[in-house]
Order: structure tokens, then sequence, then C-alpha cells
């Protein structure tokens, strides 16, 4: 007798309209470039998604049975406009935001995307300095986007690959989108000169961990860092178990056992990769061939020295991946607030900020457990 699966129903909970409260005005902080929460952590990185939309249904992200055509994604009007994200970025960037990476959903489903790059490519650190402007892409729409993104302005670009083989891709993404189109738009983006670029693959059991050592072997020496990620608990949609989860530990062990590897040092604080390089015959890193980096942030958390925020595309400020609710920023853009104003109440979210989910879920993972509220990945991005 044939056994029968019962289809997996995981209820998404949606957190787009729930706000944390300002924090109370206080004394007025003026950006100084230097803003410290208290857990003395800097502001360095801010994300910004652009879209809750995206072209892949991937099931550790925007699975079909959840995401499917019924799914109500935010009206356009919600939406920060260009010159609202660069009006709050602009903010960021004065308070010490070094880094911003523009992320989805799929970011270059945004139209006129590039008109949000030329903006934010002319913010300038106190300092003076350009700032580090990235993206996270699926690669879709990559190899018609790359040259204009890189005239707009974009620095480089980490682009999401799941798997070498066309048939496990296909199934990772479930649209059936040819690994081949991923592959040619990393190639354009090489030869536009968005660079180094960045692979990410997000590790599941069972799905894909066959295809971590073809991906190593195919982007060793290439100048192109892969970097595998665990399995996240992230939203409440993709119905995550530990189980699921591949330790990067392993990840490492498998590949070493193949092509040496030597740990490197961070390439800077804030770091979420830990960095490994692959080794010569005397067991020191032969730069040639390049490195890989594994993101832990399930089985070893990074929260001690974690220097990002995250604004969602309707303008909520998350202070971590996992949070449940955000800080509305667009009202305090819409309601035509002072500069000033909008610098302080930055300042008092970001000082007040004592975030550390990963350390403590951390100590007790529990799969029994009801999924909490979180907010989806989709919504603030990776």
């Amino acid at each position: 007798m044939t056994e029968r699966h019962t289809p997996r129903v995981v209820p998404l909970v949606d957190q787009r309209s729930a706000v944390l409260a300002m924090p109370a005005a206080g004394s007025r902080i003026v950006a100084t470039g230097s803003l410290i929460d208290q857990r003395a952590r800097p502001l360095r990185d801010l994300r910004i998604s652009v879209t809750d939309r995206c072209n892949f249904r991937c099931n550790y992200c925007m699975p079909k049975e959840v995401f499917d055509k019924n799914h109500l994604y935010l009206p356009h009007s919600a939406l920060l406009s260009f010159e609202e994200i660069t009006r709050i970025a602009k903010v960021f960037v004065a308070h010490g935001v070094q880094k911003i990476r523009l992320t989805g959903g799929e970011p270059l489903l945004r139209k006129n995307i590039e008109s949000l790059i030329e903006q934010l490519a002319m913010l300038r650190t106190p300092e003076g300095h350009a700032l580090d402007l990235t993206l996270t892409t699926n690669g879709s729409l990559l190899a018609r986007k790359a040259r204009a993104l890189k005239a707009a302005g974009l620095q480089r670009v980490t682009v999401s690959l799941d798997g070498l083989n066309d048939a496990v891709f296909r199934s990772m993404n479930d649209v059936d989108f040819p690994v081949a189109e991923v592959l040619a738009g990393i190639e354009a983006a090489r030869e536009a000169g968005l660079g180094p670029i960045k692979i990410n693959m997000v590790v599941k059991r069972g799905s894909n961990e066959h295809e971590i050592l073809p991906m190593a072997r195919h982007f060793r020496g290439s100048g192109i860092v892969l970097r595998f990620i665990e399995y996240m608990d992230v939203g409440a949609s993709n119905g995550w178990r530990m189980n699921d989860v591949l330790p990067s530990s392993e990840v490492v062990k498998r590949i070493h056992a193949e092509l040496p590897l030597v740990q490197l040092d961070p390439s800077q604080p804030g770091e979420t990769a830990e960095r490994w390089g692959y080794a010569d015959a005397s067991g020191q890193h032969d730069r040639t061939l390049g490195e890989i980096g594994v993101i832990s942030s399930v089985t070893q958390a990074f929260c001690g020295d974690c220097n990002r925020a995250r604004l969602s595309t309707e303008g909520k400020l998350y202070l971590c991946l996992f949070a449940s609710t955000g800080y509305d920023l667009r009202t305090l853009v819409r309601d035509h607030a002072a500069t000033a104003d909008l610098e302080s109440a930055i300042g008092h979210i970001w000082q007040d900020r004592n975030d550390n989910y990963s350390e403590s879920r951390s100590a007790q993972i529990d799969d029994s457990a009801p999924a909490q509220r979180r907010v989806e990945m989709s919504y603030i991005g990776g």
C-alpha cells in the first residue's frame, strides 16, 4: 500500500502591522558617527529590504504552500520611496553605518532599483568615505542588470545559490528555474566588475547537503567566496526543525577531507562568517585558491559583536533577524519629522538595544515548542 503524506500546513502570522513603541525622547541624541548599544556593539551595517516579493519559492524562505497566489503583498503605497530610503539611510550613515546591503524578497524585482543605488552611492561617512554598497540577489535577473547596477554605483553582489545540480536547484527554488541562468548572472556580474562576488548556499539536511563538495570544487580558485549558511529558524512559515540543520562544523569537515583548509582571521569586526582558506601542500593558505566561509547562525551564535540593523520594505526598523516587531520610521518620515528628530529617534532605539536572540536560543532549542511569532525573512532580508 502506498503511504499517503499529509501536506504540511504552516500558518503565517502577519507581523507586518505590529510596531514597537518609540523610546521616550529623553535627551536629544546628535549623530557623531559613533553609536553604541547596551552590549557595547557599534552600529555599522544597515540592511535595507526594497521589496517583499520574490520570483523564487525556496522552501526555507517563501514556501509555495504559504506564499501562494492568494498571498497579500504590501501595496506600492506602503513601500518606502527611494527618496525616503535615502533620507533614512543618510541618518544611519551619520550615526556610523559604513555598509549598506540591499535585500528583499528579490531586490532586482523593484522597478528602477538603479535609481536608488545612484542615490545611496552619493552618501558619505562623517570621514568623507564612500559606503560599502552591496546587494543580495537570487541571480535570476542579474545577467541583464549587472552592467546597469555597476554603472549606478553598486560595488559588489552576493548571489544565493543552493546547488549546482540542475534538478536539485530547480527543486530548491520550487519554480523550475534553471541553474544555468544563475551561473550566467554570476559571470555577467564578474564581467561588469561587481566584485568580489560572494555566493551564499543555505544547507538543509536531506535536501542539498550532497552539493557541498561540488560547490566547493567549482568555486575553488575562481576568486569567488563561497559561504555555507546553516538552515535558520527565521519566521514561522518554513516548518523549521533542528534535525534539518547540518552544523557548519560538519560542512568544514566534509570539505577539509578532500580539499584541505586552514582557518583564517576575521576580515573585520562583526563578521558573520568564519573564514577558512584552501591550503597548499605545506598547510599554509594558498591565496590563489581562495577561501570559503561558514555562517553558523544556529549552532554558534554571533550576537556578541552583531553591528547590524534592518530596515523593512515599509520602513520598520528591526534590530535582530529573529525579531517579531520593529520600530516605525516611515511614519516619522511621512509626518515630515525634522532630520534632528529622526536622528535622535534612531539614536535612542540603538542605544536601548539589548538583543541576543541567537545566544539565548542556542541554550535551549526545542522542536516541539510552538513557533515564535517572528518576522519572515522575505520581509526584512537575510
